[in-house]
């Protein structure tokens, strides 16, 4: 398996290629979000059988057909969703800041916020090619946690039975089968059955991180969470099975997902590609392990902080830093949806069991967003309290302001106040 060899400046090709991707699905997808804000119900399943290939005579997946979920899945599998979801669970569950605070910042002058919950959100669980259970771990958890009242998850059928389990595990109260645009639309916008929430979280591929960037403004969202990518900077501390092992992990995903090493040295592009040559035969996923990773690059530095800075230039999703001073180079790094540090840090451990959140941005948006955490689910209320004292103190400064502004009102709505009886 050949990587592309490119320069520094080619990075930002294979940037370009995956915003271009987002942009062009775009373009094909606004007559879906229209349809299913004007025809509901009857547009999801009409596109569900087109996109899907399948027939969906009922969009709500029942009581019962959770009740059954539980039937049709592993003992063992049960038991490690449980621990993943602890994880997943204590580590947000950090994240939480006080629902109310309060302090003197001047003599009577109190300020502070109050922390609420949205009250519903929608959870996209992707599906097609593969079940995503840990998923939906990640999107409904985190908004459990935080207190949202009504979790509806979205996933594409046939729905797998670990999913289902997954999401009611982790607190979902809807599941829908409707996947793709059009789950998106019925999310922002309601349909017979699905009603519309206030917030859209969740990775999917081209079609439906271009639908979330479309209905913003509707309902707000996440971020852009599209195809996948791992950059890989790494040093003489890198073992050559590892990273072909963590660059093969990554093509799983999909052809559309990207694998970048950068590294200085020589040799291990050179055995990075004899260990792909001869890992891919031997994947049940061969044949898109061989599309993704046509797509991968190799990238020669001089240096770590040569590679440090590439990575700030493409912001990935994820980030391996397997380098002799691994705390030096992440001194350096601005821009990554999620830092692995060190050898025993594989991008796998994050996307399934240490608890960290595993939904990120992609397509070098982590210039701008962090991954999915408790916070996407709070809205916070700044709460103010002045006694007597605080309104004296501050009663010039509303003055002046209120008086070149011209709002005399504001002014007369202190001076009543502080007016002696």
């Amino acid at each position: 398996m050949r990587i592309k060899r490119k320069e520094l400046s080619g990075l930002d090709e294979a940037l370009e290629a995956q915003k271009s991707g987002l942009e062009s699905a775009a373009d094909k997808i606004e007559p879906v979000l229209r349809d299913v804000a004007e025809a509901g119900d009857e547009a999801l399943q009409r596109y569900t059988e087109e996109f899907d290939g399948v027939e969906v005579d009922e969009i709500a997946v029942s009581g019962d057909e959770i009740d059954e979920a539980y039937g049709g899945v592993d003992d063992s599998f049960l038991l490690e969703l449980e621990v993943a979801a602890e994880n997943v669970g204590a580590f947000h569950a950090d994240q939480l800041p006080p629902q109310l605070k309060l302090s003197q910042y001047q003599p009577g002058v109190y300020l502070g916020e109050k922390v609420t919950s949205i009250e519903s959100a929608g959870c996209y669980v992707p599906g097609g090619r593969a079940a995503y259970p840990s998923s939906a771990l990640m999107c409904v958890i985190p908004a459990a946690v935080a207190g949202v009242e009504r979790i509806a998850v979205c996933t594409p059928p046939p729905v797998r039975p670990e999913t289902v389990v997954a999401a009611d595990l982790a607190g979902a109260d809807e599941i829908y089968r409707v996947g793709g645009s059009q789950a998106i639309a019925a999310l922002a916008y309601g349909t017979e059955t699905v009603d519309p929430v206030d917030k859209i979280v969740g990775p999917g591929g081209a079609f439906v991180t271009a639908a979330k960037s479309l209905v913003r403004g509707d309902v707000e969202i996440d971020f852009p969470a599209g195809p996948s990518e791992v950059m890989i900077v790494a040093d003489s501390a890198a073992e050559p099975d590892e990273v072909a092992l963590d660059m093969a992990a990554q093509a799983e995903h999909g052809p559309d997902s990207l694998s970048v090493l950068v590294t200085t040295e020589p040799s291990l592009v050179d055995e990075v590609e004899e260990r792909l040559e001869e890992l891919l035969p031997k994947s049940p996923r061969a044949e898109i392990l061989e599309d993704s990773l046509r797509r991968a690059v190799a990238v020669l530095v001089e240096t770590v902080g040569e590679g440090i800075d590439a990575a700030n230039v493409v912001a990935p999703e994820h980030l391996e830093i397997v380098v002799e001073d691994e705390f030096s180079a992440l001194s350096r790094v601005r821009h990554a949806g999620a830092i692995f540090l060190g050898r025993y840090s594989p991008v796998a451990a994050g996307d399934y069991a240490t608890g960290a959140n595993h939904v990120l941005p992609t397509a070098g948006y982590a210039k701008r967003f962090g991954g999915l955490d408790t916070a996407h689910f709070l809205k916070r209320s700044s709460v103010q309290r002045l006694n007597r004292e605080g309104l004296e103190l501050l009663e010039p400064t509303v003055r002046e302001l209120a008086d070149v502004e011209g709002f005399d009102m504001h002014a007369r709505s202190v001076d009543e106040r502080l007016r002696d009886d």
